[in-house]
């Protein structure tokens, strides 16, 4: 590693970026992205009920000028993770399309997030430097 901000020496000649992220990134962006992606649906889900107490029983529009800012801020964020892990984890182009298209209907960011876990997309838990070391450092144990 070079320095102390964790880039690797490593670069790769075409693209003069980084030839692989540190384990630590790996494990950071797939944090980042489920946490977006779950609270991208917990907004969904505050807007729609917003949206009901507006249209359907017409009491008041406070649920909607609550979270429809909180959905909209929300949203962009899960956009962005969306790009970070296509480069981070080296996603096609289809798997990018498939994670922001998963933002226009309600709640399927967790369906997409679930799925694309089960499939190794999101990398694998755990994958951080200290993991590693703490992992290593246990002593096993022996039941008598």
């Amino acid at each position: 590693m070079s320095g102390d901000r964790g880039r690797p020496d490593t670069v790769d000649a075409v693209t003069n970026s980084p030839a692989a992220p540190a384990p630590a990134s790996h494990a950071r962006t797939r944090t980042v992205f489920r946490v977006v992606a779950f609270a991208e649906a917990l907004s969904w889900a505050g807007l729609l009920i917003g949206m009901y107490f507006k249209w359907i029983a017409e009491t008041t529009e406070v649920g909607v000028k609550i979270f429809g800012p909180i959905h909209g801020g929300i949203f962009i964020a899960f956009v962005l993770s969306c790009f970070v892990a296509w480069r981070v984890f080296r996603w096609s182009l289809t798997t990018l399309a498939l994670a922001l298209l998963s933002s226009i209907p309600p709640f399927f960011t967790v369906v997409f997030e679930v799925l694309a876990d089960r499939r190794g997309l999101l990398g694998t838990p755990g994958t951080g430097d200290a993991d590693v070391q703490s992992a290593s450092a246990k002593p096993s144990r022996q039941d008598a």
